[in-house]
C-alpha cells in the first residue's frame, strides 16, 4: 500500500473522488487520444451527476481534457482555460446502468486531428480511477502503467504476435486482459506494461493484418520526448 492510499493525493480540492479523480479520467482520456482535444460530448453518471457541480467534477474532467494534473491552480477556472484552447464541449447527464461506479463519467472525444475516442471512466476513491469501457468494448485498466489497448479481429494468432513483437522490444507486460463482444466478431488486449512502448513499435502494431485499432496510453509528460 502506498501512502497516497491513505491520505490522497496532493491536489486542487475539494474531493479527491469528484475532483482529483475526475481530473485524472480527463487526463487519460487526451492521453489515449493522443492529440490535443478540440470537441468532448461529457456525460455524468450517478453520484458526478448529483454532486458533480458542487464538487467541481465538470471542471476537473475539462482540466483533465486541458492536460492540466490534479494539483493545478487553474483547475476551477478550466471552462475559460478551455475556451482559450479552442475546446468546445457540452456537459449532461448519462445513465450507464445499474453496473456502472456512481463517480462515472463518458467523454466521447474528438482531436484536433480528427482522431475519436469514446471512453467511460470511473473514480473509484483517494484520487485512483479505472477505464471500463473504450470504444463501446469492455476494458479494465488503472492509467497507472503504459498501456497499449489493441483491437483485433478476434481470430487465432493475434494475442501471441502482439506479446512476441513486445517481447523483442524489450517491453515487459505487467498485466494483460483479453475480451471480446462476441466469437468472431471484434476483441481487445489490455497490456500494461513497465516501459513506454517506441512509436516504431505502435506503427508496427497497426499495419499487422487483423489489427483494426490501436491505442496507447503513454505517462510521459506532454512535450517531452519518450527517449525509447
Amino acid at each position: 500500500m502506498k501512502l497516497t492510499d491513505i491520505i490522497g493525493p496532493v491536489m486542487v480540492g475539494p474531493s479527491s473522488s469528484h475532483t482529483a479523480g475526475a481530473v485524472r479520467i480527463g487526463n487519460a482520456a487526451r492521453r489515449l487520444l493522443g492529440q490535443p482535444v478540440r470537441e468532448a460530448d461529457i456525460g455524468l453518471h450517478g453520484s458526478f451527476l448529483a454532486t458533480g457541480r458542487g464538487h467541481g467534477t465538470d471542471k476537473a474532467l475539462v482540466a483533465g481534457l486541458l492536460a492540466m494534473s490534479v494539483d493545478d491552480r487553474r483547475i476551477p477556472d478550466s471552462f475559460e482555460w478551455a475556451r482559450h484552447a479552442g475546446l468546445s464541449f457540452t456537459i449532461h447527464g448519462v445513465d450507464l446502468g445499474d453496473s456502472a461506479h456512481p463517480n462515472s463519467a463518458k467523454l466521447t472525444l474528438t482531436g484536433v486531428k480528427g482522431k475519436q475516442l469514446e471512453l467511460v471512466g470511473a473514480s473509484i476513491g483517494g484520487g485512483r480511477i479505472v477505464i471500463t469501457e473504450l470504444d463501446e468494448l469492455p476494458v479494465n485498466f488503472s492509467g497507472d502503467f503504459p498501456t497499449l489497448i489493441v483491437h483485433n479481429e478476434d481470430l487465432p494468432g493475434h494475442v501471441a504476435r502482439v506479446t512476441s513483437l513486445l517481447s523483442e522490444s524489450g517491453i515487459n507486460i505487467a498485466y494483460m486482459q483479453l475480451n471480446r463482444a462476441h466469437r468472431g466478431g471484434q476483441a481487445v488486449m489490455v497490456l500494461e506494461c513497465d516501459q513506454e512502448i517506441p512509436e516504431a513499435v505502435l506503427q508496427h502494431l497497426q499495419a499487422m493484418e487483423g489489427i483494426v485499432k490501436v491505442t496507447y496510453l503513454s505517462l510521459v509528460p506532454e512535450g517531452e520526448s519518450q527517449n525509447v
